[in-house]
């Protein structure tokens, strides 16, 4: 366990109450920029610009502040990003995590952090049945990104009416899937004490080895609760600003 008396804490003044936040000493960029960022104001009078009922809250737009109600949302950053700090299985995506936002990865294939955007998952809670249906979703994940890969060569066999060679490669793929998604097993095989975290606290169990997880909620889950039920325009902005007035290091 980590000595709690070092982990930091921030307090987050909101229009709708204070959350405390501790920050994990094990995600050492990750925190070493937020406290960068706190003590610099970076986030005083911006926004909680998008809000999903039972999924999370985000925030650190740096173009937020004070944006109009039209104005899109959600590219605002510092020109920086800071590297993945994946602690998985220890830090997960359970009800209260902070998280770092970021591109997707089609653009940021090694999941890099944006500098400013972060997000507090509050998820939902899952069955058995549910957990088991996301383990099964690596090989899907793996068998589309190989199919993506050799789209030219499918391309070029169906064109040809080829059926024989298509026939073939489609089982090369396929036996490409099980033996990568076999290496790669752990990152989706949940313990038993996420499973009972995701089951009984809930969270965002697809968004684990994909985005930061470095710190979580210590205190104010009730203010979170109450920015996650905001009505929200279709660019999942609250109608009303939820602004963040100011952070400060404990």
């Amino acid at each position: 366990m980590e000595n709690q008396a070092t982990e930091t804490r921030v307090l987050m003044h909101t229009n709708k109450g204070d959350i405390k936040l501790k920050l994990y000493n094990d995600t050492p960029l990750h925190r070493d920029n937020f406290i960068k960022l706190v003590k610099e104001g970076q986030y005083n009078g911006l926004l909680f610009h998008r809000v999903i009922k039972d999924f999370m809250i985000q925030g650190g737009d740096v173009t937020s502040k004070d944006a109009p109600m039209n104005k899109q949302l959600g590219a605002g950053d510092l020109g920086y990003t800071v590297p993945a700090e994946f602690r998985y299985p220890k830090y997960f995506h359970k009800k209260g995590a902070l998280c770092a936002a970021r591109t997707g990865d089609e653009v940021n294939p090694e999941k890099a952090s944006s500098a400013s955007q972060f997000y507090i998952v509050t998820g939902k809670k899952y069955s058995e049945q549910e957990l088991k249906q996301l383990e099964g979703r690596l090989k899907q994940e793996i068998f589309a990104r190989l199919q993506n890969e050799n789209k030219p060569k499918i391309m070029e066999f169906y064109r040809s009416g080829n059926k024989e060679e298509l026939a073939i490669l489609r089982d090369t793929l396929i036996g490409k899937t099980e033996l990568e998604a076999e290496k790669r097993k752990d990152e989706v095989k949940l313990n038993p004490e996420l499973r009972e975290a995701y089951k009984n606290e809930g969270g965002v169990p697809f968004l684990d080895n994909q985005y930061t997880v470095y710190g979580e909620v210590v205190e104010g889950m009730d203010v979170v609760d109450a920015i996650q039920s905001s009505k929200t325009n279709k660019q999942d902005r609250p109608t009303e600003n939820i602004v963040i007035n100011s952070v400060e290091i404990l």
